[in-house]
């Protein structure tokens, strides 16, 4: 049996493991949580370098790419210092590929509804899912993103891609170098919540991005709206459904009631394919295709 392990930065409460058949090939992908705990993360990568067959780097990114420009975040890649020989994504490559088909697939699966409520999405830090905000945009929705107020609470929204670019261009090459803790909510944090842009969360008939940027400010009610993220447990599905959300779609497969994050994922991926390495963009799309992979939408109301 392959092996795909997902170490995180964030809550262990969070933890699980599931068996899934891909490709023909019986893969175990497991998530384990170290609490906030960089330094934990990077013993756990040591010990297990060269004994599974991918890792994935969950709670952080190694990085962000926008458009074909890669910016590093340097704090967390001291996490990853010991990993020599088993290969490891940070879901960049799904955000690419699985995350670009987001906006065709609520399209497809609810397009009277968003036309009656409006084609509007928040999303709340474009640069950190690229695919997901190009999906929006090249679906004709109109746009708002809050890379600032999320990244770096800065009451100032964006609204298109040349805006974000140049955000990037600007800020990356400093917010990279920040530690990761200061723009992402980690440990304990992804399970506090204050809720914050309102405005904007009211605004949105879609409110897309990462879960955790999205439980963090969320107001207690989301009456009628569609939440299109990634990673979800099913207290995060009771949590949107009491909350009032229409829909909840995932950009990656649920499995045993969770969505696993693009990390995850992609490190399943590369464990079935027996490649040994990252995969290439053509390779994932391929693969997703083979496996009839898409984002998955669930009606919670």
């Amino acid at each position: 049996m392959k092996r795909a392990v997902s170490i995180s930065i964030g809550s262990s409460k969070r933890d699980k493991a599931v068996e899934v058949e891909l490709l023909g090939e019986m893969v175990r992908i497991e998530r384990i949580g170290t609490d906030g705990d960089m330094e934990k993360a990077a013993q756990l990568y040591r010990d297990l370098d060269g004994k599974v067959d991918a890792f994935g780097v969950g709670g952080a990114d190694l990085g962000v790419m926008v458009e074909d420009q890669w910016y590093p975040l340097y704090s967390v890649q001291s996490m990853v210092r010991y990993v020599k020989q088993t290969p490891i994504v940070d879901g960049a490559g799904l955000k690419n590929t699985l995350e670009n088909r987001m906006a065709q697939v609520i399209d497809q699966e609810a397009g009277d509804y968003v036309r009656s409520m409006g084609r509007r999405a928040f999303v709340t830090l474009g640069v950190d899912r690229w695919g997901m905000t190009r999906s929006f945009l090249d679906a004709g929705y109109e746009c708002v993103f809050g890379d600032l107020m999320f990244g770096l609470g800065i009451p100032i929204a964006l609204h298109s891609a040349s805006s974000l670019k140049r955000m990037a261009a600007l800020l990356m090459p400093v917010a990279g170098r920040l530690p990761f803790e200061w723009v992402y909510p980690t440990g304990e944090k992804q399970e506090k919540r204050k809720p914050k842009w309102e405005k904007y969360y009211a605004w949105g008939t879609v409110i897309a991005g990462d879960c955790h940027y999205i439980k963090r400010h969320m107001p207690e009610r989301l009456d009628g709206k569609i939440i299109a993220t990634n990673t979800t447990t099913t207290a995060d599905q009771e949590m949107f459904r009491k909350a009032g959300v229409k829909y909840l779609v995932t950009s990656t497969p649920v499995l045993e009631g969770r969505s696993f994050g693009t990390n995850m994922m992609e490190a399943a991926l590369i464990a079935a394919s027996g490649k040994k390495r990252v995969l290439t963009r053509a390779e994932l799309n391929d693969l997703l295709d083979q496996l009839g992979f898409r984002p998955q939408i669930q009606e919670l109301n």
